[in-house]
């Protein structure tokens, strides 16, 4: 690898471990903050609506103020936009009756982490969207830091319960407990190929559905380089190791960070995944294709944006396979065709892939104010489009078919997947009418893991757990992007592992292994 390029890896762990280090959540439910607590300004991609002195104030009309906090994926958020919407589902909630009132903030999902987790730190969130493959504020880090609320009484007999089938309420549960509210959408793991239409329609001779396997890649991704495209393989700055050689392995920490550990399919055991051939093979790979001028360094060095994929510079990418595949060209901003890469699997995190929570900090008041706000966005179809889409006339119309087709260029653009269940947001102009059967028949036609229903509790190892964590970030996330010649990959292999156990890995392995015995 160029020495410029490990120079600014090396500066991104370094950071990312400065950031890990300074903003850990709070725990337990602890009393609502004091009136003078408030939520720091927000940075260019952060928008947030004019808030109270503190999240726990009423709302003037007499409902409870709740602060929510969610991730921008499709679009750079706009502070006067996102007032304008929460206004708006202020107003629809005072018209329906219901006592709580929502401040809004929208931040970049390239902030997201950091931002949200500072301000979880602060008190200054009540409802909180995360998933489980989130950098510090994931599913499986708020649950051992006591950073969230039970609710799993308050959600007895609530519209929101009804919403979705019981199943899913189970399959989310951390020690029996819930603690998180799962979007109803893809709640199964599986992922694909993804191609750029217009390239694909430039390259008659190239045929998609002949590709299987990542090698099976090369023929596209050298027309894409000859073409003078600046990521022929683009990899949206992630480790994607976890997710390509999900039909080996289950990778049940849903994390990229800690992908060094997981359970072989074939033996049903834990191993550490590092010193398999699949991984070797994989960066192996990579670094090739990097060498080849097939991946970018923007990639290793983590330049790229997530907006990157809705411009004409890439030919090839991942997909994370859903029901309805046709969503990502209204995501992307063009045509997009997807072709199998893996299996569907259902496993212990697959079902909270996008979801919220109640903070633990939250009083009993508000926390029921938001489990009344998730039930009404799960079952009122006005309110949900709202959230998802913005305002109706200026951000999306219904065409005459009744589904929703958004203005171009709206600076107010989320996904179904990152805002309410399926079963209640309008399908997209380009959806079919049946979107919420086809996820049903989705998430039941999947593959069951072994492991489904395991969930680590990394506390006896917490301080090895994070320290290999880093180390991912020094050597694993560049291994996986092509950072390194390939001829040196099986040495920097070597490193990786070395560094791995002088972080304690083999402790945390061994916790991993007893912990899955005792469970199985």
């Amino acid at each position: 690898m160029k020495n410029r390029i490990v120079k600014k890896a090396l500066s991104i762990a370094l950071a990312s471990a400065m950031v890990l280090g300074m903003v850990g959540c709070g725990g337990g439910q602890a009393a609502a903050p004091a009136a003078d607590t408030t939520a720091a300004a927000p940075a260019d991609d952060t928008a947030a609506a004019p808030a109270d002195d503190t999240a726990a104030a009423p709302a003037d009309d007499g409902g409870v103020n709740i602060s929510l906090y969610r991730c921008c994926f499709n679009t750079t958020p706009d502070s006067a936009k996102t007032a304008q919407v929460q206004d708006a589902i202020n107003a629809y909630l005072a018209e329906k009756g219901a006592n709580v009132r929502i401040t809004l903030t929208d931040i970049n999902s390239g902030e997201y982490t950091e931002k949200a987790n500072l301000a979880l730190a602060n008190n200054e969130i009540n409802l909180l969207w995360t998933a489980s493959w989130e950098g510090t504020i994931g599913t499986n880090d708020l649950v051992p830091q006591n950073s969230v609320y039970d609710i799993t009484e308050l959600l007895q007999g609530t519209d929101l319960y009804a919403s979705m089938d019981e199943g899913q309420w189970e399959a989310t549960k951390y020690d029996g407990k819930n603690y998180f509210i799962p979007v109803y959408k893809d709640n199964v793991e599986g992922y694909d190929f993804m191609f750029r239409q217009d390239f694909l329609d430039a390259h008659t001779d190239l045929d998609a559905t002949t590709v299987k396997k990542l090698a099976d890649l090369e023929p596209f991704l050298e027309a894409a380089k000859n073409d003078g495209l600046k990521y022929p393989f683009l990899t949206q700055k992630t480790a994607m190791f976890y997710r390509w050689y999900i039909n080996d392995f289950d990778f049940f920490t849903a994390d990229s960070t800690a992908n060094w550990v997981a359970v072989d399919r074939a033996s049903n055991s834990v191993v550490d995944t590092i010193l398999t051939p699949q991984y070797k093979e994989f960066c192996t790979l990579m670094c090739q294709w990097a060498e080849k001028g097939y991946i970018s360094e923007d990639d290793v060095t983590k330049v790229t944006t997530d907006t990157t994929t809705q411009t004409q510079d890439w030919a090839v990418s991942w997909w994370t396979d859903i029901p309805v595949n046709d969503e990502a060209d209204s995501r992307y901003e063009q045509d997009v065709t997807m072709v199998p890469a893996t299996d569907r699997w259902a496993h212990s995190n697959s079902a909270l892939g996008s979801c919220y929570c109640v903070t633990a900090n939250s009083t009993e008041e508000q926390a029921k104010a938001a489990i009344e706000f998730m039930g009404l966005l799960y079952t009122d179809k006005k309110l949900a489009d709202m959230y998802t889409f913005g305002i109706e006339g200026e951000d999306f119309n219904y065409d005459a078919n009744g589904h929703v087709e958004q203005v171009e260029n709206a600076v107010y653009n989320h996904s179904m997947w990152e805002s309410a269940s399926a079963t209640v947001v309008t399908p997209l102009s380009n959806e079919p009418d049946n979107k919420a059967e086809l996820y049903k028949t989705f998430n039941g036609g999947a593959n069951t893991s072994s492991a489904a229903g395991f969930r680590f509790d990394k506390a006896p190892v917490e301080a090895a757990y994070a320290a290999c964590q880093n180390v991912f970030e020094t050597y694993g996330f560049a291994l996986e992007n092509g950072g390194y010649p390939s001829a040196d990959v099986e040495k920097v292999i070597e490193e990786y592992q070395a560094a791995l156990d002088e972080a304690g890995y083999q402790d945390v392995l061994a916790e991993f292994q007893k912990q899955y015995d005792a469970w199985k």
